[in-house]
C-alpha cells in the first residue's frame, strides 16, 4: 500500500514538473538568441511623417523677436466660468499634415512634410530660415504618435508614445506584457501604409525579429495578441455557460413571479 502511494506521489510530481516546464517554454521570448550572429546593419527606427499627422514646430534664435514670425501663437485654454483676466493655461498650436502631405508654415508658405522624419523636416526648415536669421534652432515633434495593443495582454488599450524609438516589445511592456494565454509566436501587427491596411505576423520567440522592418512601431499601429486555442475555447465555454445561466435565471424569476401572482389570486378568492 505504501509503495503504491509513493509511486502515485512521484507520478503526480513528474506531471506537475512537466506541465511547469511546458508552460515556461511557452512563455519564452527569443529562444534562439544564442544561435544568431551579431547584426552588422544599423537599425532604422525613424518615424516618417504621414498625412493627417499632427506636428508641433518651434523656432528659436539668439534674438527671440527675429524667430517670432516663424512660430504659431499659443492659444489660451479657457474653462467654463473663467474670464479673460483669469490665469489660464496655454497650448501651442499644431500643424496638421494635409492629404497631399503638406503643411502651411508661417513666412515660408506651403512645405512638403510627408515622408520626412521629424529631424529631416527640422533640418529643411532650418536651411530655409537661416537665410533670414542667424543660427535658428528648429524643433519638430510628432504629437499623435499612438499605438493600440489588444488581445491577450494584461492592460489592453491605446498607448501614447513619447519617443519615436518605440518597438513592439515597448508596446507590450506598456500594456503589462502578454498574459500566459498569449501566443508569442503569432502576434499580429496591423499598419496603415499610404491608405492601405497591412497585416504582418511577428514571432517573438525568434530573436531575429529585432532585424524586422516591423519591429519598431509607427503611428496608429495596432498590435493584436491572439489567445491560445485552449484559452479561446475556455472563453467561449464560459461565455456560453454565462448565457445559459442568465437565461435560466430569467426563466426562474418569471416562473416565480407567475407563481406568486397565482398564489395571491387563490388566497384572495378563498377570502371571498
Amino acid at each position: 500500500m505504501n509503495v503504491n502511494i509513493t509511486r502515485m506521489f512521484y507520478m503526480a510530481a513528474a506531471l506537475v514538473l512537466f506541465a511547469s516546464c511546458k508552460t515556461a517554454n511557452q512563455l519564452t521570448y527569443f529562444e534562439n538568441v544564442d544561435n544568431l550572429p551579431e547584426s552588422e546593419q544599423a537599425l532604422d527606427y525613424s518615424t516618417r511623417i504621414k498625412p493627417a499627422d499632427e506636428l508641433t514646430i518651434t523656432v528659436n534664435a539668439l534674438v527671440p523677436e527675429a524667430a517670432a514670425p516663424y512660430n504659431l501663437s499659443a492659444v489660451s485654454i479657457m474653462k467654463s466660468g473663467e474670464t479673460s483676466e483669469s490665469s489660464t493655461p496655454t497650448k501651442i498650436q499644431t500643424y496638421i499634415v494635409d492629404k497631399d502631405g503638406n503643411i502651411s508654415f508661417p513666412i515660408l508658405g506651403e512645405v512638403h512634410a510627408e515622408g520626412k522624419t521629424t529631424k529631416e523636416l527640422a533640418n529643411y526648415l532650418r536651411s530655409r530660415i537661416e537665410k533670414e536669421i542667424d543660427n535658428p534652432i528648429v524643433n519638430v515633434q510628432l504629437v499623435n504618435f499612438r499605438v493600440n495593443v489588444l488581445g491577450a495582454v494584461l492592460e489592453p488599450g491605446s498607448i501614447e508614445v513619447k519617443s519615436e524609438r518605440f518597438s513592439v516589445l515597448d508596446a507590450l511592456a506598456a500594456a503589462g506584457d502578454m498574459t500566459v494565454q498569449g501566443k508569442r509566436d503569432n502576434v499580429l501587427l496591423i499598419r496603415d501604409n499610404n491608405g492601405k491596411r497591412e497585416f504582418h505576423r511577428l514571432n517573438l520567440k525568434d530573436a531575429g525579429i529585432v532585424d524586422s522592418p516591423y519591429f519598431y512601431m509607427q503611428q496608429n499601429d495596432v498590435i493584436y495578441v491572439e489567445p491560445s486555442d485552449v484559452a479561446a475555447e475556455n472563453a467561449e465555454y464560459n461565455q456560453n455557460n454565462s448565457f445559459k445561466v442568465s437565461v435560466i435565471s430569467t426563466v426562474v424569476s418569471a416562473v416565480s413571479v407567475v407563481a406568486s401572482l397565482l398564489i395571491a389570486l387563490l388566497i384572495n378568492n378563498n377570502n371571498k
